[in-house]
């Protein structure tokens, strides 16, 4: 139990800014670039915590308070959720209720933090990201009653658990568009295309990144190791129901784990590649639609 405890932390601390260093390699590749390192997020998160912060004399607490929200519920999430076959350190009945949650909360000091700024143009972006949270949420919530459905347990290392393997044989259809489903809500929730670009500055198509941009130096880094963190614990639910198998061997469980997360990474790096961004009108339809995916989910557990 020690050795799976600490291998769950090292993944945490150490792993989540190389999964954005994969995502970035591959655009780079498809691009027919070299691209930057695959250490490149871990050498500027370095160089933002040596920069001073630099602050509006508008702002209040809660502008503060939103960077170190920001990280702090990941890193909550984090310990709430097994990493493929190692389970998570904290476990109790009802704590997927915590675990999704904990996500809204994030999101609720984010876009107060855009909003403590005065400023219309990070409004506009906290307003279409709560709509968006708004049409997504039900997604991860039908999602996780399926999986309670299957597992007859009320904690994610229940639903998580080894009865996976038996349960893509009795009810593989209904897996399948989870798989679908919660891979829709990774795009959304970390702000990928085709829902958002993170590395657009056009005002009429940021999302996400507009709420950031007046925080700088560690706040800034705080907030891009925080969505690291969002990409690698929202990646474990699908790594998990892909990849099922428990080998009894923490360390290569733990190996087993990161390469699903690498093979996600590479995933949204070609997803990015390939298509472009959806207009801002057909993205609620789409969400929609993927709720409707976690309800048929439902359906078909239930019939």
């Amino acid at each position: 139990m020690l050795l799976q405890l600490l291998l769950h932390l090292l993944i945490v601390l150490l792993f989540p800014p190389l999964l954005l260093g994969v995502i970035t390699r591959t655009k780079a590749l498809f691009a027919g670039r070299k691209g930057p390192p695959l250490l490149q997020p871990y050498y500027d998160l370095h160089r933002l915590w040596q920069k001073g912060f630099v602050i509006s004399r508008t702002t209040t607490w809660v502008f503060r308070a939103g960077p170190i929200v920001g990280l702090t519920v990941p890193l909550l999430a984090a310990l709430l959720i097994p990493f493929g076959a190692i389970p998570a350190p904290f476990s109790f009945n009802g704590d997927l209720i915590l675990f999704v949650y904990l996500f809204a909360l994030a999101r609720f000091f984010t876009a107060s933090s855009a909003l403590d700024t005065g400023s219309s143009f990070e409004g506009m972006g906290a307003a279409r990201e709560v709509t968006f949270a708004c049409l997504v949420e039900p997604t991860l919530l039908f999602a996780l009653i399926v999986l309670v459905r299957l597992s007859g347990g009320f904690s994610l290392n229940q639903l998580l658990g080894k009865h996976l393997v038996t349960s893509w044989q009795s009810a593989g259809a209904s897996l399948l568009l989870l798989v679908i489903a919660l891979f829709v809500v990774l795009l959304v929730e970390n702000c990928r295309i085709p829902f958002d670009d993170p590395n657009t500055h056009l005002e009429l198509t940021m999302i996400h990144e507009v709420m950031v941009l007046d925080h700088s130096g560690p706040a800034f880094a705080m907030i891009l190791y925080g969505a690291s963190l969002k990409l690698l614990v929202l990646g474990a639910l699908l790594v998990r129901l892909l990849l099922p198998w428990d080998s009894g061997n923490p360390g290569v469980d733990a190996l087993i784990f990161m390469a699903g997360m690498l093979g996600i990474a590479v995933t949204i790096g070609v997803i990015e590649s390939v298509m472009a961004r959806l207009q801002l009108v057909r993205i609620p339809q789409l969400l929609i639609g993927t709720t409707m995916i976690s309800i048929f989910a439902l359906v078909l557990v239930l019939r």
